[in-house]
């Protein structure tokens, strides 16, 4: 998987979902370190968890309603939960995104 994470985080068991990504458990939630190659893109979708990410390499374009937003390095987004959103990926990128359950 690409990304350019230390070691240990790339001996993390793997997230199985729609992206790759590394997936620490966390009590009360979940701690994924994603990387999404040039031209990914993720369709509408919801979670039912309260989503936080930092973008570390690269940029995310992100979908909620009409509105729009890039997000780069060092850019921290929110996706509340129950929202509806979209992603997509122009460039390589890598996040550290957390997913708090309710």
């Amino acid at each position: 998987m690409p990304g350019n994470y230390p070691d240990r985080i790339r001996r993390l068991p793997l997230y199985d979902g729609r992206f790759d990504a590394y997936r620490l458990e966390a009590g009360g939630g979940d701690v994924l370190f994603a990387s999404y190659p040039a031209g990914t893109s993720i369709e509408p979708h919801v979670h039912d968890t309260d989503n936080h990410g930092v973008i570390t390499r690269g940029e995310l374009i992100l979908t909620i309603g009409d509105d729009e937003t890039r997000y780069g390095v060092g850019d921290w987004y929110h996706v509340p939960a129950g929202t509806e959103h979209a992603a997509r990926f122009e460039v390589d990128t890598d996040e550290i995104e957390i997913w708090f359950q309710p």
